[in-house]
């Protein structure tokens, strides 16, 4: 069992903000943070993270707890299982009242498999000929902690030897249980081996290349309790002080262009792990806010993982740029030769995420054939839309310009920041301006509002009602009041009280317009005066919401 005291101490080090944030993007929102929830799909953020009181709350399908809830309800654990999530995560040492965890096992199995590894490598000449022929350093070896696995025999040997249970180096991914189920077999062989560490340094995996012309020249650990390839960037642990000081990151394909990216001085390289970028690995690319430099080769391969990259990046609102690196090479063999300055000269001319995506889902169309501009104005226009209204406007010239054709095309420019300027202008009924926004981001409501109002009853905003009804979102007057953050968003229960005053007010003031008004005949006016004042008002005022039109 864990003890106590341990867990306490673990709950007092770790930060809600850090935990969650690893699994989902967090926005800052005055003194908490804002997400989609993970619980639930909603467009509108609804998650609510309290650094202060650590924890976390939706309101949209009502969830919450602490770090350790979190963990448990996101990953299906049990609650101790939770704890050790979070512990490995943090690079936390549990204390046990008897015997130790899976985490723990799995951990110190891989620390052992690492040294061996390290050892193995300065024995083995083709693997150190191999690295020094890429121009790796003796120093960047000891950084990364480069190593050598043999035969799958001499794994299973030292295991053997260092009284590592193999049901421990199965969880960690060390070996696999062989097809037939009566034995185990080691994974890696054969391999320089590059160590895989979580974002606070504790070993979670391996990656493993090749120096035996096997077809796959790069393995992976498997899925494990630790390893996860879709929220881990190689590197990172040794990054991550320098991308946040010089709030940039360089994205590479490999690891041997970390290390020799590292080597060159560019210490905010990290890479994935053999596979494009994912969303799961946002939370960590926004942590720092850095600027994010793509640095692929330039062939095909390279081309389509940087454009799928780009695009998922801008889209998320990321701010960087790609760079292709010319003839073939890598960046790994453009430092090795001695040309770092290129490799500088090209981070700092990438070009922007946008341009890039543009050009690229442009260039593979011929724009002679109709038929076929037609196909590439349509992926253009799919992809601005996923862009921010602002973005978007700002990219449409560029977009019409590559594609020869109008940017009327593209629909109607809004500008967001001068429809706030009208709204700011024209606080004097927040109440119809609350109702409209409220509807804007609850449309669900829209048909219990209608049972009780005109679009008529709305005045000069009967328009902007009638647009917001009629799903017109791409209004520029209601572009403008979706981003007016002085403008409450409310419940349903908020929202009927506005609603009763609202409809008060509109009946006090028909009133007096319905006593002066001479065109109305006697026995009407009557009727109506006596309809407001003894039936109408009086039920409103009593909590009711009535349907009721006096034109």
């Amino acid at each position: 069992m864990i003890d106590n005291a341990s867990i306490e101490s673990l709950k007092s080090s770790i930060d809600i903000v850090d935990v969650v944030g690893s699994f989902v993007e967090l926005r800052k929102a005055g003194a908490n943070y804002k997400a989609n929830c993970p619980f639930h799909g909603e467009k509108t953020p609804s998650f609510v993270v309290s650094p202060v009181k650590q924890i976390y709350h939706c309101f949209g399908c009502g969830v919450g707890g602490d770090s350790i809830k979190f963990v448990m309800e996101l990953e299906k654990l049990t609650y101790p299982e939770a704890i050790e999530k979070l512990a490995s995560m943090f690079n936390f040492s549990l204390n046990y009242t008897k015997g130790s965890s899976d985490y723990s096992d799995a951990k110190r199995v891989l620390s052992a498999i690492v040294q061996w590894h390290m050892k193995n490598l300065n024995s083995n000449e083709v693997a150190m000929e191999y690295l020094k022929e890429r121009g790796v350093s003796q120093n960047s070896i000891e950084i990364f902690e480069i190593g050598y696995v043999p035969s799958g025999q001499e794994v299973m040997q030292f295991l053997e030897s260092s009284l590592l249970p193999l049901p421990k180096a199965l969880d960690a991914g060390v070996i696999a249980k062989s097809e037939n189920g009566s034995g185990f077999y080691a994974r890696l062989v054969d391999r320089i081996t590059f160590p895989i560490h979580s974002p606070s340094a504790s070993i979670v995996g391996f990656g493993g290349r090749t120096i035996t012309n096997h077809p796959a020249k790069y393995i992976n650990s498997p899925q494990t309790k630790l390893f996860n390839k879709s929220r881990l960037l190689y590197g990172y642990h040794l990054a991550k002080e320098s991308i946040y000081k010089n709030k940039k990151i360089i994205i590479c394909e490999g690891y041997l262009d970390v290390v020799m990216f590292h080597q060159a001085g560019f210490k905010e390289a990290v890479a994935g792990m053999g596979t494009a970028l994912t969303p799961e690995h946002l939370p960590m690319l926004r942590k720092g806010s850095p600027k994010i430099i793509l640095a692929y080769d330039g062939d095909k391969a390279g081309v389509a993982a940087a454009l799928k990259a780009a695009q998922m990046l801008s889209i998320a609102g990321f701010d960087g740029g790609v760079v292709l690196f010319p003839d073939g090479q890598d960046p790994a063999d453009l430092i090795a030769k001695g040309e770092s300055k290129i490799v500088a000269k090209l981070l700092r001319e990438s070009k922007p995420f946008i341009p890039f995506v543009l050009e690229k889902i442009i260039e593979v169309h011929d724009l002679n054939d109709p038929r076929a501009k037609e196909m590439a104005f349509g992926v253009a226009k799919q992809f601005l839309e996923g862009l921010s209204q602002i973005i978007k406007d700002a990219y449409i010239p560029m977009a019409s310009t590559l594609l020869g054709v109008s940017s009327a095309l593209f629909g109607k420019q809004t500008q967001p920041s001068r429809a706030r300027e009208i709204f700011r202008e024209k606080k004097d009924d927040i109440a119809q301006l609350s109702i409209l926004k409220t509807l804007l981001e609850k449309p669900d409501l829209i048909d219990s509002v209608l049972d009780v109002i005109d679009i008529d009853m709305f005045g000069r905003y009967a328009t902007l009602f009638s647009a917001l009804i009629n799903g017109e979102n791409e209004h520029p007057h209601l572009m403008g009041l979706a981003v007016d953050e002085s403008l409450q968003v409310m419940n349903e229960k908020e929202l009927q009280d506005v609603l009763r005053n609202f409809l008060i007010k509109h009946y006090d003031i028909k009133l007096k317009s319905i006593a002066t008004d001479a065109t109305i005949p006697f026995a009407k006016k009557s009727f109506l005066i006596r309809k407001i004042k003894t039936d109408i008002i009086p039920r409103l005022k009593r909590g009711e919401l009535v349907a009721f039109s006096v034109n």
